[in-house]
């Protein structure tokens, strides 16, 4: 037979340290007199112990006003960045933003958006090279040429985009200038710059917000196939979503923005590979995005 130890050992347990002690009420004569009791002192305790925070917390609020005043600091509260002005909505430049981009992937939709919001919102783009890249090539030059062309509006509200060459596998966005946190794709800088760009192109509370959303997830999808068969299937998927004048409905937007880039970034999808519907909306696009 297999021996068993017995439940309770014979030396002393060691309680640690760092546990709280509860008083032992079961050992006492009276169990209703003492849960009572000790009911009533651990309300007392909790209210002296919550005084004193509090009073520690005015300390501390006088002595930041002390230093406040000290520094010359208004006293103010924090306000909120965007303010009614002659009846219309004020816009503030928002924080620069980083996007790394490799010359063999070249990010169409920054000008099309700079030329389609042009009269309403600047997309101010200052172009770099990166150590990796020894040539960026003359798509790139000429790409970068096409955006000196377009002159930039100060009256506007406008964003700084720094766009740098680099031997990256992916088109990614910095926003944050104190954290690393990039954002992957072109299709998603797009839905980034559709929500912080002019009210016209913000499509979050938009009816067809879902559509456009789906058609932004189709150009993802056709920007990662290997295949040209795979393209063709996406094209299709595309030719379904088109509706109207224009993937947004009868006015251009952000989808509209990113199928055109997609479609040019993949010099493999021919006119021959395009629905004669797709064919006049390109022409259409071509004539807003001017690219």
């Amino acid at each position: 037979m297999y021996e068993l130890k017995t439940l309770l050992p014979q030396f002393d347990i060691k309680l640690p340290t760092c546990m709280y002690n509860l008083k032992n009420v079961s050992l006492s004569a009276d169990p209703t007199t003492s849960t009572s009791s000790v009911s009533c002192d651990d309300t007392v305790s909790v209210a002296i112990r919550q005084d004193k925070i509090i009073q520690q917390l005015q300390g501390l609020k006088t002595q930041l006003g002390k230093i406040r005043a000290g520094l010359g600091i208004c006293g103010k509260t924090v306000q909120h960045t965007t303010a009614f002005q002659n009846g219309r909505l004020k816009e503030v430049p928002l924080q620069d933003i980083v996007i790394n981009g490799h010359p063999n992937f070249i990010p169409y939709a920054l000008l099309a958006l700079k030329n389609v919001w042009r009269a309403l919102y600047t997309v101010n783009v200052k172009t770099f090279t990166h150590s990796t890249m020894a040539d960026i090539g003359p798509a790139a030059r000429e790409f970068e040429a096409e955006m000196d062309k377009i002159p930039v509006n100060n009256a506007l509200p406008n964003i700084n985009v720094t766009l740098i060459w680099k031997n990256c596998e992916h088109t990614e966005m910095i926003s944050s200038p104190t954290m690393y946190l990039p954002i992957y794709g072109e299709v998603n800088v797009i839905r980034y710059l559709g929500r912080v760009g002019p009210a016209e192109y913000r499509y979050e509370g938009s009816p067809l917000c879902n559509e456009i959303d789906l058609v932004l997830d189709i150009c993802y999808q056709l920007l990662r196939c290997s295949t040209h068969k795979a393209q063709v299937a996406m094209v299709r998927l595309l030719d379904q979503r088109l509706k109207q004048q224009y993937f947004g409905g009868s006015q251009m937007s952000v989808a509209d923005i990113g199928v055109h880039s997609s479609l040019i970034r993949i010099p493999t999808i021919t006119d021959k590979d395009l629905t004669p519907a797709l064919l006049a909306w390109r022409k259409r696009a071509k004539l807003v995005t001017q690219i």
